[in-house]
């Protein structure tokens, strides 16, 4: 695994008020980092799909790629990358095509192989997206026989912020860690997702160590039931996201948080001053192993 480029480009650069990207290439093979014996699996994956909606869209894409880390979220080795298409049994979208470049003659007579990938998800360790609250519901639609796997998302178990990045998105957050690559086929999305948690922090702990540690606890879903209308920017503001389903403004937060929170919400949306319909939220625990389902 390395970022190609020039290394005389980058000792020119280090001196001078600019950063240098490097074109993303993620190489299969041991990386020589960690101690490989014992180590754990993790699998990456990401789907593309023909539109938003469960009922009618389809996936299109899929793209897995396993590697092994060790007890200190070091990357050892990285296997082959796999990528397989599926005709969704019906045009393609125009904006799709647009943005991932797969057509109706890319996925006329593709099928995903089940067996296959039901084999290579059921025998890791630990699944990983980037905004597995989405990809995981897509899997899990397409593969029942690999629900109820453990889950975690690049995107949510890495507090990114706190390590002094701003946003959370893939192509963003892959630039601030000094690469670049070309966005949106699940395939490449799944290495930008290895490069990210090969990344090493000020304090020398890889983003991969901070995603298992977070990953393996338990969070809770709030519910800020019968908030009023006249709070929604406030909620909006605090991370809030509106669930259409239940209609109500929900946050999953981990256990170290919720103390913090129910504080806040009291002083900002159960006050006299904010006109709640209710006395409170409701908060559920979410255990480890349904999280993002």
């Amino acid at each position: 695994m390395k970022l190609t480029g020039v290394d005389r480009v980058a000792e020119r650069d280090a001196s001078e008020d600019v950063r240098v990207l490097r074109r993303l290439e993620i190489r299969e093979g041991f990386t020589g980092e960690g101690v490989d014996e014992g180590a754990s699996v993790c699998a990456v994956v990401d789907v593309e799909t023909t539109g938003l909606d469960m009922e009618n869209d389809a996936v299109i894409q899929l793209a897995i790629r396993r590697f092994r880390f060790d007890a200190d979220g070091l990357i050892t080795s990285i296997g082959q990358s796999r990528t397989w298409l599926e005709d969704p049994g019906k045009p393609v979208p125009p904006e799709v095509t647009s943005m991932t470049g797969i057509s109706d003659e890319d996925v006329a007579g593709h099928r995903f192989p089940d067996d296959v990938v039901i084999k290579v998800l059921r025998h890791v360790d630990i699944i990983v997206a980037h905004n597995a609250g989405f990809d995981r519901k897509w899997i899990e639609r397409r593969f029942p026989a690999a629900a109820g796997l453990a889950w975690a998302c690049s995107m949510s178990d890495v507090d990114w912020r706190s390590h002094g990045f701003d946003g959370r998105t893939l192509g963003f957050l892959g630039m601030q860690c000094g690469f670049f690559y070309e966005a949106h086929r699940a395939d490449i999305d799944v290495d930008a997702v290895i490069g990210l948690l090969a990344h090493r922090f000020h304090d020398g702990r890889s983003a991969m160590s901070v995603l298992m540690e977070n990953a393996q606890t338990d969070t809770w879903i709030v519910r800020a039931e019968g908030a009023a209308y006249g709070v929604k920017e406030r909620l909006r503001a605090r991370g809030y996201r509106w669930d259409p389903e239940r209609r109500v403004w929900a946050k999953e937060i981990r256990d170290q948080d919720r103390l913090s929170e129910e504080f806040w919400l009291a002083a900002n949306i159960y006050s006299a001053e904010a006109r709640p319909r209710c006395m409170g939220p409701t908060i559920e625990r979410v255990p480890r192993w349904e999280r993002y389902a």
